[in-house]
């Protein structure tokens, strides 16, 4: 295996082959083991970035693969079609903590934690939801205030993916006035900030490897150069970042359908019953059918918000629809996989019980699939 930045970007056969064989060497032998302990592997992460999966859409020039969407797509596709967990959180530092800063970070800011992040010798964090106010982020209660030269943030955030294990955090904090879109800033803050701390790891019922807790801030302060962007731009900045975060999430869920669905047909292949493989069966082979039409119809999707992301176009609405879309086929795969696995299905002797338990965070986080239906609604509204 080689790093995917030495890869033509064109190429992306080549990449999905290294994202793949990375994934049967590195991750397959330990999936479950990782999920009944809840460990997150921190090493395969380093891994990760020397690889070039950990900055996969930054610039060379601040130590990233300057690659685009149809090669992040790519990887978290293969990684998630082992083990969602891994690809959760290789999406999570990619497109939330590590593309805030690239997007709206300074070329200083860029120079300075950007290198890190995309090595993968720094996991990156990304606080925006809390205990009260999960879709209602407007309401949020996590405040920034300026003394002097630093910014002193008091409050707390919740279900934030390495808020424990992560060197460094992008914040969403309130600068103004509550339920004002301009009332939030966003700040950077490095691991061991006096002032701010991890909470206890949340007992999840999938995506167990990949790390939850709260992020708490107790008069924390930070320099005032820590500041991503202006006073005030936090809540359009986080906005814009979800687009893309969204596409994040749909590759997730696309590549979890395609591990159920794999391990469906195999076992579908290899069961006998009355005499014949099970997948000769009427009932079995439309259920595998539609599963892979599904999934079909989810990839077209993602690819599409994937291309107008890499052209610098809009992608609000489409972003949201594959989000939902793929998430909800996720669930939907993942569960008659276990229905094609039987009694077996429902044991962790074989795969198809972990893909069910992973798919559903996808239809929750970075926007429940209520969330996105008020996102395309509204984006069909205003057209």
């Amino acid at each position: 295996m080689y790093p995917i930045n030495a890869i033509q970007s064109q190429d992306l056969s080549a990449i999905r082959e290294a994202a793949k064989a990375f994934a049967h060497q590195n991750i397959l032998p330990y999936v479950m083991e990782w999920d009944e302990a809840q460990t997150f592997p921190i090493d395969v992460f380093h891994a990760m970035g020397e690889m070039g999966f950990m900055g996969m859409l930054v610039d060379p020039a601040f130590g990233g693969s300057g690659l685009g969407y149809a090669e992040y797509i790519t990887v978290i596709d293969e990684i998630s079609q082992i083990c969602g967990s891994i690809g959760l959180s290789l999406a999570a530092h990619n497109s939330l903590c590590t593309q805030h800063i690239n997007q709206f970070g300074t070329d200083a800011q860029r120079a300075k934690w950007l290198p890190k992040l995309a090595s993968g010798k720094w996991i990156g964090a990304w606080g925006l939801t809390e205990t009260g106010t999960g879709s209602d982020a407007g309401g949020m209660h996590t405040t920034a205030l300026k003394e002097g030269d630093q910014w002193v943030l008091n409050g707390s955030k919740n279900f934030i993916t390495h808020a424990i294990s992560g060197n460094i955090a992008v914040v969403l904090a309130r600068t103004g006035e509550k339920g004002d879109s301009h009332g939030m800033s966003a700040f950077v803050i490095e691991h061991g900030t006096p002032g701010f701390s991890g909470g206890k790891k949340e007992n999840k019922l999938g995506m167990r490897a990949s790390e939850t807790a709260c992020l708490f801030f107790d008069n924390c302060r930070i320099p005032a150069e820590n500041l991503l962007g202006e006073v005030g731009e936090g809540f359009i900045q986080s906005m814009k970042i979800l687009d893309g975060g969204r596409i994040s999430i749909a590759a997730l869920s696309l590549g979890i359908a395609k591990g159920a669905r794999n391990a469906a047909l195999k076992y579908s292949q290899e069961r006998e019953q009355f005499g014949k493989k099970i997948a000769e069966f009427q009932g079995i082979a439309f259920k595998l059918a539609d599963m892979d039409t599904e999934i079909y119809g989810a990839e077209l999707m993602i690819r599409h918000a994937g291309s107008l992301k890499d052209q610098g176009l809009k992608v609000t609405k489409e972003s949201a629809m594959a989000k939902y879309y793929a998430s909800e086929v996720a669930v939907r795969v993942s569960s008659e996989g276990v229905q094609v696995h039987g009694g077996y299905g429902f044991t962790k002797d074989y795969p198809a019980e972990k893909f069910y338990r992973d798919a559903k965070l996808c239809t929750i986080g970075e926007g429940t699939s209520e969330i996105q239906k008020l996102v395309i609604s509204r984006q069909m509204l205003r057209a």
